[in-house]
């Protein structure tokens, strides 16, 4: 048995992973370097080296770490969901909830727009096209069964088009600077579903 498969082992490398995580969503991937991550975790540098191959293991791992935090409180959210009528509001909140998380909210371009950097640089990074490949997949199948709970038909090219626009609207939302992206990917989504 190594140190890193000790429950102590496991701890730190769950407290590396958190961290870098953190850093990730707070200031994008240039945020994520060992020492930030070692940090930030209250570990020695050595254990992020210890635990991962490299930065880009380290990377992955809390894109990972993120991607299915927000899916399992998609999940959560959708199980209160009762398999009847909810309204074209509540699901349009979920939507964006799940595509622009649940930072965006509270209003503010910032947390919009690190989210869109991370997955605008995503492709930047080779290394993690098949995890992304992976939740998206998972994300889609999340969205799919909101509306089924919702009673809402959506197929999975819809669906697809709904993300897109979703998308594209806040991208503009971006380049115009507008003060609510999410603001304008409801509204857009609220004309598309009324």
């Amino acid at each position: 048995m190594t140190a890193a498969s000790t429950p102590k082992g496991e701890r730190r490398r769950q407290a590396l992973v958190a961290a870098a995580a953190q850093l990730l969503v707070e200031g994008g991937f240039d945020a994520v370097r060992h020492r930030a991550v070692a940090e930030r975790a209250a570990l020695p540098l050595a254990s992020t080296t210890y635990y991962f191959s490299s930065l880009e293991d380290l990377i992955t791992a809390a894109v990972e770490h993120n991607a299915r935090e927000e899916l399992a409180a998609g999940r959560a959210r959708l199980a209160d969901l009762s398999e009847q009528h909810r309204s074209t509001d509540a699901v349009i909140e979920l939507l964006l909830d799940l595509l622009l998380g649940v930072d965006s909210r509270h209003g503010g371009v910032e947390p919009v727009l690190l989210r869109y950097e991370r997955l605008v640089g995503s492709p930047r990074r080779p290394y993690l096209a098949p995890l992304m490949r992976e939740m998206a997949v998972e994300l889609q199948e999340l969205l799919a069964e909101i509306f089924y709970r919702s009673g809402v038909e959506v197929g999975a090219e819809r669906l697809t088009e709904l993300v897109a626009l979703v998308d594209g609207a806040v991208v503009n939302a971006l380049i115009e600077s507008d003060p609510d992206p999410r603001g304008v990917a409801r509204r857009m989504l609220r004309t598309q579903l009324s």
